[in-house]
């Protein structure tokens, strides 16, 4: 199996209690459904974990795992990623998209130029972010997610076509800082 055939809804943040439950934070849209989807595994497959919703916790839900019955048993999962076949997911409406499904598009401007590839989506307490490998640039461009910056998404072409903020993919287009207006120049004393 394909690892691009699975999607990431969740993840075992550590322990809660000493009984071998769970702390699970859930990235579904309606968190409360990490529960719903049956067999969870891990991003290879390799591992099955038959998650139970016992109650909700600060910062997402206490669980159990069939025959995770110690605390340092649930320690030992901790930052395990929860992953489900992508044929369980429901079905989303046209204008809606699975993060993972935006991973690797190709990034255009609004011209047709073609800026680089999105690596990540993340949400940093101010709304989404793209994380895109811009040509030509060392670090990662971070782009807000929103429906200004990111007007058009394709996934049956593989891109994306985004109107970016200025100094986002740096190609000299910086706003230049304000000129001082107070200032002494040397030798005027």
């Amino acid at each position: 199996m394909n690892i691009s055939e699975r999607v990431c809804i969740g993840a075992i943040i550590g322990a809660f209690g000493i009984n071998g439950e769970l702390r699970v934070k859930s990235f579904c849209a309606n968190p409360s459904a990490i529960g719903d989807y049956g067999p969870l595994t891990n991003e290879d497959g390799t591992k099955t974990f038959d998650l139970k919703i016992i109650t909700p916790i600060k910062g997402g839900y206490a669980a159990r795992i069939k025959n995770i019955r110690y605390r340092d048993q649930a320690e030992e999962l901790k930052g395990e990623a929860l992953y489900v076949l992508r044929d369980a997911m429901p079905t989303l409406p046209d204008d809606e998209f699975y993060y993972s499904d935006l991973i690797d598009l190709l990034v255009f401007d609004t011209g047709g130029v073609k800026l680089g590839r999105i690596m990540a989506i993340n949400d940093h307490g101010a709304g989404d972010f793209l994380e895109i490998k811009a040509i030509g640039q060392k670090n990662l461009a971070l782009l807000p997610f929103t429906k200004e910056a990111v007007p058009t998404i394709d996934l049956t072409l593989g891109r994306i076509i985004v109107d970016p903020p200025k100094g986002v993919f740096g190609h000299g287009e910086h706003e230049n800082p304000p000129e001082p207006t107070n200032y002494v120049e040397l030798g005027d004393e």
